[in-house]
């Protein structure tokens, strides 16, 4: 499943830039309607297994991508993408730990991105 993914978001990344937003709108939508349900079932359920797994890769290959030199986005958005993604997966572990157990960060940090990418 993850190379799969993996290869989904190269392939839509490859194409010109609204493709490229509307798969990220998508992927972000999905870990968004992930993170409600484990929000709802609680950090120890396996929907909240299922929800910081997805988001997890997401932002991964989010952030290699913004990594990546031949990234068109302007330098300082990346770099500002770069951090709320790095803030995305400390979350992430922070919530798989027991650190923390609302998703609420999550949901509205993936909330506002995505609505960024209209």
């Amino acid at each position: 499943m993850i190379a799969s993914a993996h290869r989904a978001y190269r392939e839509i990344a490859a194409e010109d830039g609204s493709g490229a937003r509307a798969g990220e709108r998508r992927a972000l939508a999905r870990s968004i309607e992930l993170l409600h349900r484990a929000e709802e079932s609680g950090h120890r359920s396996r929907a909240a297994v299922e929800a910081l797994l997805y988001t997890q890769r997401l932002w991964s290959v989010l952030v290699e991508d913004l990594a990546h030199p031949d990234n068109r986005l302007p330098v300082k958005l990346r770099a500002d993408m770069i951090s709320i993604g790095l803030w995305i997966l400390r979350e992430v572990e922070d919530i798989r730990s027991g650190a923390r157990r609302s998703f609420k960060a999550l949901i509205d940090t993936s909330s506002l991105i995505h609505g960024g990418l209209e």
